[in-house]
């Protein structure tokens, strides 16, 4: 485990559940806002077609300077970003609560994006730096996606209870308390970072203007998609600049003495193939969260409590099988074959789950999908982070969490588009509940399918049978050799 100058870590126990409480926090302030979207609309004058940009405002800076983050935490330290980001964080939350027009309150959620583009590879790279590769890491990244799960079911649940009993301001103003308290805990839990080798001189600049430039565009042109449609110039321009942006990043980046994004990572066969699966894996999150919120909402007329608690089985049994499931089957299977059997396993999940999404169904028809979806996305979820650090050097585990984390981000804005669009095709401006029904049907359908065509890619990962502890000869056994 990584040692600094000012001794030892502190005992790992209060340092992983600071780190998955950080976790706990994004997830949180990513669904948080859904349930109160009306009431900010209405207060904040957004127009119907303009109050998504709530929600993709916060996607847009945090998928846009993942890349940049990631770097910065290599090279400026992780526990230095890791305070940055909750300082962005909590200023953000603060500013967004205040926040007396539309214009305001989005630009507050893209700063709370681009804290999260520092927190996430930050808090990642702690993880991977301070829990040896094996079981131990298994275990803290378990403990991590638990979290992740906690506050995606809390974050509907909370926003709910706020926003009816002390209003819409109340889903950022809560943010505030949890960031600073966060902070306060990781000077004392989180050791210092080790000294810098080089100043901010050696900083790839142009690699991170470019890196940045291109992400927020491809980001922004796949959120704009839905609204705008996909041959518009604000969707189909974005998109294309952003494309243009990333190829002239990596052209630069292979001119560079000290690049922001290494290319000979990209080199590497089993971040790559994790790269794909994971946007896979969350582009299907998303839509079949998108399909089953529709169902219960505009199909079965629930409102938003009743449908927020018809997502606790599902993320019950995902942070179960986080924490517990998913370390037990890595430490017998190794990664590739926890890896495909998870998103094998969700595909399952997500065609039982809209096979049971009939004109009359309910509650009780969806449990069982839930159940199996939860089970095998959490085993799916931590199985792909502990690929994205296996076998790569501690100095670069930030940029390849930042690497994985933007494949995530990019996939899950491309599968929202993609899901809403094959849901919405066809319907017109007042559609009979038996229309949306079809379209739902279709898209979950669909989402099963790419589903499981993420656990055959996954097949690909070259990585050791069983995942116990660092290959002799790799970046991560020699750098651990040669630290004191």
């Amino acid at each position: 485990m990584e040692q600094t100058a000012s001794g030892p870590p502190p005992r790992t126990g209060p340092r992983l559940a600071l780190l998955a409480f950080t976790q706990l926090i994004i997830a949180l302030d990513y669904n948080i806002v859904y349930v109160a979207l009306p009431d900010i609309t209405g207060a904040l004058d957004f127009t119907a077609a303009s109050a998504q940009w709530v929600v993709s405002a916060y996607a847009v800076g945090l998928g846009g300077l993942l890349l940049f983050g990631g770097r910065a935490v290599d090279r400026l330290g992780a526990r230095r970003m890791f305070m940055l980001g909750l300082m962005l964080y909590g200023v953000a939350s603060l500013v967004g609560g205040l926040a007396p027009n539309a214009g305001a309150l989005v630009a507050a959620r893209a700063v709370q994006g681009a804290g999260g583009a520092l927190l996430t590879p930050a808090t990642l790279a702690l993880i991977y730096r301070g829990f040896a590769e094996g079981p131990e890491r298994n275990r803290a990244l378990g403990a991590w996606g638990m979290a992740g799960s906690a506050g995606l079911a809390a974050g509907s649940l909370l926003g709910g209870v706020l926003t009816n009993y002390w209003g819409w301001e109340w889903v950022f103003f809560v943010n505030l308390p949890l960031a600073m308290g966060a902070a306060v805990a990781a000077l004392r839990l989180l050791a210092a970072d080790p000294p810098r080798t080089s100043g901010l001189g050696g900083f790839d600049l142009p690699g991170a203007v470019l890196a940045t430039a291109g992400s927020v565009l491809l980001v922004l042109g796949l959120a704009s998609a839905p609204e705008h449609g996909w041959t518009s110039l604000r969707a189909a321009g974005a998109l294309a600049a952003g494309a243009v942006l990333l190829g002239a990043l990596l052209a630069v980046e292979a001119r560079t003495r000290d690049p922001l994004i290494p290319l000979r990572l990209l080199r590497n066969r089993s971040l790559v193939t994790t790269m794909v699966v994971i946007a896979m894996f969350q582009g299907t999150l998303g839509g079949g969260y998108y399909v089953l919120t529709s169902y219960l909402q505009p199909v079965l007329g629930y409102s938003v409590l009743e449908a927020g608690l018809s997502f606790l089985p599902l993320t019950v049994v995902c942070m179960a099988a986080a924490v517990r499931l998913a370390p037990a089957m890595l430490g017998r299977w190794g990664v590739r074959t926890t890896l495909s059997v998870g998103m094998f396993g969700a595909a399952a999940g997500i065609a039982v789950l809209v096979a049971g999404m009939p004109s009359g169904g309910g509650f009780w028809t969806l449990v069982p999908g839930s159940v199996l979806w939860g089970t095998f996305g959490g085993v799916a979820f931590v199985s792909l982070f502990v690929s994205a650090g296996a076998g790569t050097a501690p100095h670069e585990q930030g940029v390849a969490s930042g690497l994985a984390t933007t494949a995530k981000e990019v996939g899950g804005a491309m599968g929202l588009a993609v899901f809403v669009a094959l849901a919405t095709t066809g319907l017109g401006a007042a559609p009979a509940a038996s229309d949306v029904l079809d379209g739902l049907h279709t898209a979950g359908w669909v989402a099963a399918a790419v589903t499981a065509a993420g656990g055959f890619i996954a097949l690909a990962l070259k990585l050791p049978a069983a995942n116990t502890a660092p290959r002799e000869g790799s970046d991560s056994a020699i750098l651990e050799e040669a630290t004191p």
